[in-house]
């Protein structure tokens, strides 16, 4: 299964590379575009959460590692979601 990286910056400047075991997250994501703070996080739920599943279908058991990524992005995101102004940057991916 093709597993890739997504680059984000966060509405405090600070970068982060994720994961993801599957490239379903270029079906949600852009690189260049920017994404308020709930709509990146809704996003990201939703592409790791197949991700995950895809990984289930095909190996029997759910992926951790996309889990756990989730669950960082989750508490980044935590501190920005009564900002009505931030947005995270999709920066690139990397496959």
């Amino acid at each position: 299964m093709p597993e890739m990286t997504f680059r984000v910056r966060w509405p405090d400047g600070k970068e982060s590379e994720c994961y993801s075991p599957s490239l379903v997250i270029q079906d949600h994501f852009t690189p260049g575009q920017d994404y308020p703070v709930r709509d990146f996080l809704q996003k990201a739920e939703t592409a790791l959460t197949q991700a995950s599943d895809r990984v289930l279908a095909r190996y029997g058991f759910a992926c951790s590692r996309a889990l756990g990524q989730l669950q960082a992005i989750r508490q980044t995101c935590t501190p920005f979601l009564n900002q009505p102004d931030a947005q995270v940057r999709v920066l690139s991916f990397k496959s």
